[in-house]
């Protein structure tokens, strides 16, 4: 007796390939299901309900709530090293001044950090200075110059982009044991400076000193809030790499953990500084006891090392984000303390308007509550950016330079990504070319599988009559394929894999939906062949069962129509006939021509599969205005040229590989 059949998301037979193929009497008569085919919409859909807020076990959140501080903590949890200096610039003139900016700093990690970030934005899901740390090494080795010492951090960075490629759990559960260190280390140290030098800090958790501060320093004061930004540097990648982790985890690893050791960090630098003032510029080494110093000093440095990989973590989950919706050009994704702050206040300060809208527009929070929240955080957000950009000639300009350059490459590329996709709708070919191909007697059929990769979900793209015109041949089995991305980070192989018939049958043209994850790699070409004609081969089999009452169920239906996510069915739901012991779990046989049809499948694998990509060359039609030929046949064109080109991303062998050219006008 032949293996049960499972159903997977994609309609195809998750049983065992060969053994779904034996025959079997059919046992009782076909019962009728009511069917709507829709690849569009079913290319689109989360397998299983999956996304990446899904619940999980206590020990696997813990055991993410350790990674995280290795990938997410690291430069929030080594700003003690340079907040107070970066602070008083100047020196301390005041004691006092130091119980009114430890209070501030208090206030502000509460405030940015824990109530926004910890408990509100990360509820908006979808389903640093290296040199500082190693700047240490004076302390011990005077010798060295502040080129060696910038050499060294710059050479330590180029490491730690090297051991990207190792993926973020590996990196997680490496660094996350010494960012825990690291921590200890920290509040421990703390603790001892506030119990030996002056336990009076503690007064800084009254606000009162923070206005006292600011009645003393006036303008100054202002000035100083540049530093005092400093001690939440980091904070957004709790947001930027959630797609890493979970929430659980990400705020575990932030009340239980950092918050109370950067607390007693802080505070017991104060206490340090109360007594030893004129130390502000080396705060941190200064204040560790002797037969400490060395042990710190390691994992200081190795600590900020880490801090790095916040930021490396959470650009390459944006950008791989901003890939998936065509607003950055595709690749392989394995300063100044004071100038940071103004990209750091910035990113903080547009979040809050973000997650207002979507308090407004998503959640329906109450009207009071959207209005307090930017009042709240962004008044606070907008006093500190003002404050960094008193620093903004001195080199605040240059990460807002960066910036500025990113969203060009994202605006030209998305335009014309939109564009290009959008004159594939308007040119793509009806189903019935496909039907008109199958009566032309001088168009030949080659032998093997060809592969045609589209951006088009439903539809025959352009791209497969021009190659038609050009070489009258078309292989024995042709196979147009769409790689989708969906927000979540693992699909399973089960699901994968979407196909619907073109019709007619007989033909064998197939339509195929190939959907990844964001943490799902691209299999090798040999690995994807083999996972493509084996699901390939089920779905044949699947579709077998429903033929017997509509010969056409399997095909793509005409009158869908494609318009970026939308899309309007104008014909009636069909019916289709499945076997009822198939829906029981033992599936009978399929109709003679199912195994006929995969025998075909099969002789066309081993005569070779040929991938055929398409070569497009996009340029602003003839009566474009200046700006748009400049953006897209110049800047564009050149971004294209020289990112890394579609073959190179994709599970595409380059020995055979077939490049078809065409000139999209948009």
């Amino acid at each position: 007796m032949a293996e049960p059949l499972k159903t997977s998301g994609n309609g195809a037979a998750d049983g065992g390939a060969d053994s779904g193929f034996a025959s079997e009497k059919m046992q009782s008569p076909p019962r009728r299901l009511q069917r709507f085919d829709s690849l569009h919409t079913e290319a689109g859909m989360i397998p299983g309900g999956q996304s990446h807020a899904a619940k999980v076990g206590w020990a696997t959140t813990l055991s993410l709530a350790l990674q995280s501080l290795g990938v997410v903590y690291g430069d929030m949890g080594t700003s003690p090293l340079y907040v107070f200096s970066s602070t008083f610039t100047g020196g301390i003139k005041d004691t006092d001044d130091l119980l009114g900016v430890m209070s501030l700093i208090i206030y502000t990690v509460a405030l940015l950090p824990l109530m926004k970030y910890c408990f509100i934005v990360l509820r908006a899901n979808d389903n640093g200075d290296v040199l500082s740390a190693v700047g240490g090494i004076k302390e011990s080795a005077k010798s060295l110059t502040q080129g060696q010492i910038a050499g060294i951090a710059i050479t330590i960075l180029i490491v730690l982009f090297a051991v990207q490629r190792f993926g973020t759990d590996k990196v997680g559960y490496t660094f996350g044991p010494v960012i825990l260190t690291w921590f200890i280390l920290i509040a421990g140290i703390g603790i001892y400076n506030l119990i030996k030098h002056d336990i009076g800090i503690l007064k800084a958790f009254n606000p009162k000193y923070i206005v006292e501060y600011f009645q003393r320093n006036g303008k100054e004061g202002w000035i100083s809030l540049g530093g005092v930004i400093l001690c939440i540097t980091g904070t957004e990648a709790m947001f930027a790499d959630l797609g890493h982790f979970n929430v659980r985890a990400i705020q575990i690893g932030f009340s239980v953990v950092l918050l109370p050791s950067v607390l007693l960090a802080y505070m017991g630098q104060a206490a340090y500084l109360r007594i030893y003032p004129e130390n502000v510029a080396d705060t941190f080494y200064k204040s560790i006891p002797g037969p400490l110093y060395w042990p710190t000093f390691v994992v200081a440095v190795a600590s900020a090392i880490i801090a790095s990989q916040a930021m490396i973590s959470g650009a390459f989950a944006i950008i791989s984000q901003s890939q998936i919706l065509g607003c950055f050009p595709r690749f392989d994704i394995h300063t100044s303390s004071y100038y940071a702050g103004i990209a750091v206040v910035f990113v903080m300060f547009i979040t809050t308007l973000l997650v207002t809208l979507v308090m407004a527009m998503i959640w329906k929070t109450s009207l009071l509550w959207i209005a307090l929240f930017p009042i709240i955080f962004g008044g606070a957000e907008l006093m500190y950016l003002s404050s960094a950009f008193y620093k903004f000639k001195e080199g605040g300009y240059l990460p807002l330079g960066f910036a500025a350059i990113l969203m060009l490459i994202m605006g030209t590329w998305h335009y014309v990504h939109v564009h290009r996709y959008k004159y594939e709708l308007k040119n793509k070919v009806s189903n019935n070319y496909v039907a008109e191909l199958a009566t032309r007697r001088s168009l030949a059929r080659l032998p093997g599988i060809g592969v045609l990769y589209s951006e088009l979900v439903q539809g025959i793209p352009p791209i497969l009559p021009h190659l038609v015109e050009k070489v009258p041949s078309i292989h024995s089995v042709l196979v147009i394929i769409s790689i989708k991305y969906l927000p979540i980070s693992n699909i399973e192989t089960s699901e994968r894999f979407l196909f619907r018939y073109v019709e007619p049958r007989e033909y064998r043209v197939f339509r195929c939906v190939v959907r990844y994850g964001y943490n799902n790699k691209v299999e090798d070409p040999r690995e994807f062949e083999s996972l493509l004609i084996g699901n390939l081969k089920q779905f044949i089999h699947e579709e077998s069962f429903f033929s017997q009452s509509s010969p056409s169920l399997g095909g793509e239906d005409n009158s869908i129509q494609e318009l970026g996510n939308a899309m309007e069915p104008s014909v009636e739901v069909q019916d289709a006939r499945l076997p009822k012991s198939s829906i029981d779990g033992i599936h009978a046989g399929p109709p003679n021509g199912c195994m006929d049809e995969i025998e075909l499948i099969q002789r066309g694998m081993e005569d070779g599969v040929v991938h055929l990509l398409g070569e497009t060359n996009v340029v602003a039609e003839q009566n474009a205005g200046l700006v748009k030929k400049i953006i897209v046949d110049y800047a564009y064109n050149f971004i294209r040229k020289n990112f890394r080109q579609p073959e190179k991303i994709t599970c595409v062998p380059h020995n055979r590989l077939l490049r078809v050219g065409m000139t999209y006008e948009i």
